[in-house]
């Protein structure tokens, strides 16, 4: 059973049917999604949902019933629900296309570290509850297992900021101060007109 949460007109890819790809400039071409596993705060969904909106995921999914019983997304601020299709699925190892890589992110022995890992090009990132891991079936079945190298572990909504983020800049194209500032000036607040002095 597949249930699209999105509520709207969106094609797989992520994008508003009839329109272009929203990717900017100067961002490597590919897909990328995120597993939430039974996800339990509506926050961290929330959060999720910003941090995918952010850094240029296409399509979230979920499993478990635990997060439908929220009625709505608390710090979804940017209103990504509305640009990010989010929709629940029975396995999320069966979800989005099949040739998708599947990349579990969990604090597993002999796991690759973050650090030294390289992003697919195509990838569906699986993470575990706030209050739980991935199942051994998750781990097993994983095309990559990756841990976040930290002393304790982050919460579900950092560990997606980080392992985006990471993707993001592993993968980008952008190497000049113009392009940098175009992605600036499109991302920030309109009363934010600050500017460095060039060193």
């Amino acid at each position: 059973m597949t249930i699209d949460m999105s509520d709207n007109p969106y094609s797989f890819s992520g994008q508003r049917s009839g329109k272009p790809s929203g990717k900017p400039s100067g961002q490597p071409s590919g897909y990328c999604a995120v597993g939430l596993s039974n996800p339990k705060s509506p926050g961290n969904v929330g959060s999720v949902l910003r941090a995918c909106g952010c850094f240029l995921a296409d399509h979230i999914y979920y499993t478990g019933s635990r997060y439908d019983r929220a009625e709505r997304f608390y710090t979804d601020t940017a209103n990504r629900s509305e640009d990010i299709p989010l929709t629940r699925v029975d396995n999320l190892l069966e979800a989005g296309a099949d040739d998708l890589q599947i990349v579990c992110i969990e604090l597993c022995e002999n796991a690759t570290s973050l650090n030294d890992f390289v992003h697919p090009d195509r990838a569906n990132y699986l993470f575990g509850p706030e209050d739980h891991s991935l199942s051994q079936s998750h781990i097993d079945a994983a095309d990559h297992v990756v841990f976040i190298p930290t002393q304790g572990c982050l919460n579900l909504a950092a560990s997606v900021n980080v392992v985006l983020y990471d993707r993001m800049v592993k993968r980008s194209t952008q190497s000049n101060r113009d392009n940098h500032n175009n992605m600036i000036r499109n991302s920030r607040d309109c009363r934010n007109n600050l500017k460095a002095r060039h060193r």
